[in-house]
């Protein structure tokens, strides 16, 4: 058979005995080489055979039977024989890579090991936080020096062997434990908690503890790993700020905030009483004796009133500048009161200065265990508001009735803005009538809103500081009103009477305001009346004066008859005054009073008017005393009305 025949079919028998990663041709080719060299170097082609990988257990049988009887068995067999030292040899090559790959493998988890160690030792050693593994028993096997210097120790080795327990605060020691058994029973993976340890030295240090768990190879818990933040100056700190937060800083008492939460937890347990206190005339301390004298004078203020906090078992609080809140429990209020003013008037000598207090206080005493805590304290604000206006050394007991009625008015004042802002706020116009003529003099502009009198308005407008903004914008608008009827109705045209109030009486831009008013408009000023708040002329304001040599008719509002009232009279030329008072019956003693007085206040060339009179039967009891003129005699008129009303007035047009 001819040699690439039989290298075909030596081919086909090995392929099938075993994998060789060539291709067939190229098998082929290898085998064929391989025939030729047979006869000389049986060896070479055993070794060959092996190198190619026709290594099967079938190859050398396969091998053979193509090969006989092309080549003697003697050929065959030394064929055979190389071929298991082919084997044996290749065998034995693999057996050392794979020694040479374990211990280089080794040599490499070695290695990593050994860095991972060192790696793990140097964290371990030079990290800020206490580090300790513990047995499951809790006893320490490795602890670095971070931990030694927070428990009070020189190094890490002290703790060795020692049980990480007897550094615990006794009280956390049943806690932590059963945090530790969570961990190690698999509930927890980890656990982080701030606890107090006890120094070596017996002193306290608060620390942050975060604990995990360390397994074996079969996944079993061995060891806990405990890792130990000091915080104790920053648990120092957060106490500080806490108490900072919920303490007043001149006098150390609870602030509000804190005594809000007192009567929170309290209201719904046993009846109580709370006490607002504001000091009496404490800012004459301040003005006249400086700050620092009024500061000494808080604190011992608040030294006193808790002693006596003390002594009732009640909690006391500095809630504002001068003022403190007290709530006691089943309290006699009188009797709190009475030790309350007893305690401040006591004479107090604060650089050199013997100063005593007092306080006016509103009471709110044993309120239902449903109110809320801030309700509580607006209204004990609210009765020691009305305290307040009863003068000093004063108490309210707080009126639940009275209250609803003020907060009502209160609410009206705050929509107020809103409602100007909105246009609700309208301006009307009362007539003046003079008595002895019965003509209308004139008309006062008056604001009117939501059923509100013009007064009760800018009551409510001096509530909120809208007084001044609304007083202008009424001048303002009031005088373009009377511009357009002088130019439509000339002399007929009502004179415009505007009535001030305190604050914009004595406002320092008036004169000011009343020019602009007069210049934008086109308005004559001889065609305006301007009646200032009494009480602003008797304060020393020089507006009244200020106006009248501008050439403004001037007036006086909310006249009482009192002396210093007609000694102004003798000072400021002003055209009239006017009142509001109820009109005295003939048969009054007031009567020949009120008669007097009007003659007096004509003595000094003043007229003399009256606000607020809406009958006839007043207006003839006014007359008959020689009053001079009253307004609020016909229905306020909005503009459009006092227009069409003069409209209807006018005579007809002559004939040409």
């Amino acid at each position: 058979m001819e040699l690439p025949e039989l290298a075909a079919r030596w081919m086909n028998a090995l392929t099938a005995t075993a994998y060789i990663p060539l291709s067939h041709a190229e098998i082929e080719q290898a085998l064929l080489d391989a025939l030729e060299e047979l006869p000389e170097s049986p060896e070479s082609v055993a070794n060959r055979l092996v190198s190619l990988h026709a290594t099967g257990p079938d190859s050398l049988r396969a091998t053979i039977e193509v090969l006989w009887p092309s080549f003697a068995l003697s050929l065959l067999a030394r064929l055979s024989s190389a071929y298991a030292q082919a084997m044996r040899m290749d065998a034995f090559d693999q057996q050392e890579q794979i020694k040479v790959a374990i211990v280089r493998a080794k040599q490499r988890v070695e290695r990593t090991l050994m860095v991972s160690q060192a790696r793990f030792q140097e964290v371990f050693d030079s990290a800020a936080l206490g580090i300790v593994i513990t047995d499951l028993d809790g006893r320490c096997v490795q602890a670095n020096d971070a931990l030694a210097e927070i428990v009070g120790l020189r190094t890490g080795e002290d703790l060795k062997d020692r049980d990480l327990t007897d550094f615990y605060h006794p009280d956390d020691v049943a806690a932590l434990g059963a945090s530790y058994r969570k961990v190690r029973e698999g509930h927890l993976d980890r656990f982080r908690d701030q606890r107090k340890l006890i120094r070596a030295d017996g002193e306290p240090v608060w620390v942050y503890l975060a604990v995990s768990l360390l397994r074996d190879a079969d996944g079993k818990p061995t060891h806990h790993v405990t890792m130990v933040e000091d915080i104790s100056e920053l648990h120092l700190l957060q106490r500080s700020l806490d108490h900072q937060l919920l303490h007043d800083s001149l006098t150390g008492l609870s602030n509000r905030q804190h005594f809000v939460t007192q009567v929170e937890r309290r209201v719904t347990d046993a009846p109580i009483t709370l006490y607002h206190l504001g000091l009496d005339a404490f800012s004459v301390v301040n003005n006249g004796l400086g700050h620092d004298t009024g500061d000494k004078l808080l604190k011992i203020v608040a030294s006193r009133l808790g002693k006596l906090a003390g002594e009732k078992k009640s909690v006391l609080a500095r809630i504002g500048g001068d003022e403190f809140a007290l709530m006691t429990f089943s309290d006699n209020v009188t009797a709190t009161i009475e030790e309350i003013q007893e305690a401040l008037a006591e004479p107090t000598f604060v650089d050199d200065h013997g100063i005593a207090v007092s306080a006016s206080i509103g009471v709110v005493d044993r309120p239902p265990a449903f109110a809320t805590a801030n309700e509580l304290m607006r209204c004990a604000n609210a009765a020691l508001r009305q305290a307040k206006a009863r003068g000093k050394r004063q108490w309210a007991l707080h009126d639940p009735h009275d209250d609803a009625r003020r907060r009502g008015k209160y609410a009206l004042a705050a929509s107020m803005p809103g409602a100007w802002e909105h246009g609700e706020l309208e301006i009307v116009y009362s007539p003046v009538h003079d008595l002895e003529t019965r003509e209308v003099l004139g008309a006062v502009a008056r604001l009117h809103w939501d059923d509100l009198s013009h007064n009760d308005t800018m009551a409510l407008a001096d509530s909120t500081g809208l007084s001044l903004p609304i007083g202008r914008w009424l001048l303002r608008e009031a005088c373009a009103q009377a511009a357009r009827w002088v130019e439509e109705f000339g002399d007929r045209a009502p004179t415009l009477h505007i009535a001030l109030g305190a604050l914009q009486s004595r406002d320092e831009d008036l004169v000011a305001d009343v020019k602009r008013a007069l210049d934008e408009t086109g308005l004559p000023p001889e065609r305006l009346r301007i009646a200032l708040d009494i009480s602003s002329v008797l304060a020393g304001d020089d507006n009244a004066v200020v106006l009248h040599d501008s050439g403004i008719v001037t007036a006086l509002d909310g006249f009482h008859g009192g002396h210093d009232e007609l000694a102004v009279l003798t000072e400021i030329e002003v055209r009239a005054v006017i009142t509001r008072a109820p009109a005295p019956s003939p048969d009054s003693p007031l009567h020949q009073a009120m008669r007097d007085l009007i003659a007096t206040v004509h003595s000094f060339g003043v007229r003399f008017g009256v606000d607020e009179v809406h009958t006839l039967e007043d207006a003839g009891h006014w007359r008959s005393i020689g009053a001079d003129a009253v307004i609020g005699l016909l229905p306020s008129l909005s503009a459009n009305e006092v227009t069409n009303l003069l409209r209807a007035a006018s005579p007809p047009p002559e004939a040409s």
